[in-house]
């Protein structure tokens, strides 16, 4: 591995602020050990399976090292195949699968003991301009107004709490974990988003970042309609499959809104769908996420 990520995956991380963000950056650089092979690592502070944002930030980054710099990622669809083990590496191996004249394909399986828990396809495009038009983002309270993370969820045991948050989230609607207590609610949630320091001038970085936190918010809305949440209730989830599209530039670390909704639930699988939107109103990604969800129902004796 890198200098830079090994240094970071035997250091316990900052909670947040740029020392976060600055390991997070170290987590996606990958080693090269082989022309279409890269290895990744895991935060020392992780929870018991890798998260879905390393596993997708970190296969994008594969691709992207196999694409020239003047092509750009638009799109990318994912399945979660197996639960990451955070205590070894990862291994991504890429195929290339076409070098077009305007598009390139790039195909990305991770490995961990000897199988597949991860299986990414990334499509990038030299730059075109064409026709133009974008959904309106919705009126909503500037970031700087709204409480943080940790504000909101002070005197909550959320399972979260304990590791590092490279990223600032801002609940603009009522956080999942406070409207629980309320029952069930609007399938739907808004967050304001960025990287809790500054990144490298890098426009992949920003996309893997970007990718990397919206696997964070995303199942919200699933949950707040059914009134629970993680570590909170009786709740096993799990991210099955990912897409996204970028559709316009954006920096990671300026205020992103991500406007999420659930349009369904069923066979113990929620979809989620969301958008993210610079402060300036520009449309800049589409996001749409299959998980698995279980509400256990309690014992007769309450276990």
């Amino acid at each position: 591995m890198t200098e830079a990520a090994r240094a970071a995956a035997e250091r316990p991380s900052g909670l947040s602020g740029q020392s976060a963000v600055d390991d997070l950056v170290a987590l996606l650089d990958l080693e090269r050990i082989e022309e279409n092979i890269f290895r990744g690592v895991s935060p020392a502070e992780s929870p018991v399976r890798v998260f879905g944002g390393q596993v997708a930030g970190q296969a994008l980054v594969a691709a992207g090292r196999t694409v020239p710099v003047e092509r750009r990622v638009h799109s990318l669809h994912s399945y979660f195949i197996r639960p990451g083990d955070p205590r070894v590496p990862i291994v991504y191996e890429v195929d290339r699968i076409r070098d077009g004249r305007s598009f390139t394909t790039r195909r990305v399986v991770a490995v961990q003991h000897g199988k597949a828990i991860f299986a990414l396809s990334a499509s990038f495009q030299l730059e075109e301009q064409g026709i133009e038009h974008s959904a309106a983002m919705p009126a909503v309270p500037d970031p700087e107004t709204l409480p943080t993370w940790a504000e909101q969820a002070e005197g909550y045991l959320l399972h979260s709490s304990k590791f590092p948050r490279p990223i600032d989230v801002r609940y603009v609607t009522e956080p999942p974990w406070e409207s629980r207590e309320d029952g069930p609610g609007e399938p739907a949630s808004r967050v304001w988003m960025k990287a809790d320091g500054k990144l490298p001038d890098d426009p992949m970085l920003h996309i893997c970042v970007m990718t990397y936190a919206s696997d964070m918010t995303l199942l919200d809305g699933v949950l707040a309609k059914h009134g629970v949440y993680w570590g909170l209730d009786k709740v096993l989830g799990a991210s099955l499959d990912h897409a996204m599209w970028f559709h316009r530039p954006f920096r990671a670390d300026e205020w992103l809104l991500y406007d999420t909704a659930s349009p369904s639930s069923s066979g113990n699988r929620g979809l989620a769908t969301g958008q993210f939107f610079t402060q300036d109103g520009q449309l800049v990604a589409t996001v749409v996420q299959e998980g698995l969800i279980r509400v256990l129902k309690s014992s007769p004796d309450g276990e």
